[in-house]
């Protein structure tokens, strides 16, 4: 795995917790217990700070990032799909932000949210928990049922599972 110390800003990760070796981990980043950081991903706590919580899944070509001085927080059990950008906002606890989308500056994601792929959700704008949200700029569009969050649990539980399995389950192909 690629983690850097950034004048003094030291990352942290779970012990459970997996980091691709492609991925990046900069700076004053905080990663809990069964996270799966994915190839590609950046986590960037250069002049800002990143908290992840436990259980994320932090998928291929993500990036995370926070303003100078200031905080980008990831809470428990999310997941964050590919290629998502994650800027100097707040993911309350089993949000889901899918492929593509955009997470701006001081939006907040409420719990059990679920933001489309290819959304924006625009800076300041605040979803509640259990919405889901779609478009460009993002807007409400229903609820998060039941139904979302068994299938949704099941997907989760992958990736935890996969944090587990691929320190021992990689193997180099000789040349």
């Amino acid at each position: 795995m690629t983690v850097y110390e950034f004048e003094g800003r030291v990352p942290k990760i779970g012990k459970t917790s997996y980091v691709s070796n492609s991925a990046s981990v900069i700076g004053k980043v905080t990663i809990g217990e069964e996270c799966y950081i994915a190839p590609g991903a950046v986590v960037k706590g250069d002049y800002g700070e990143i908290r992840i919580g436990d259980g994320c899944s932090v998928q291929d070509n993500v990036i995370i990032h926070a303003r100078p001085d200031e905080i980008t927080i990831i809470g428990n059990n999310v997941t964050l799909g590919h290629g998502c950008i994650i800027h100097n906002s707040t993911i309350k606890d089993e949000a889901v932000i899918g492929m593509g989308a955009i997470v701006s500056d001081y939006a907040v994601v409420g719990r059990w949210c679920i933001v489309g792929e290819g959304a924006v959700v625009r800076a300041r704008y605040e979803i509640p928990d259990e919405k889901i949200v779609v478009g460009v700029p993002a807007k409400e569009i229903g609820d998060v049922q039941e139904k979302h969050k068994e299938e949704l649990t099941r997907f989760k539980t992958i990736y935890r599972d996969l944090a587990g399995r691929y320190p021992t389950g990689l193997k180099k192909l000789k040349d």
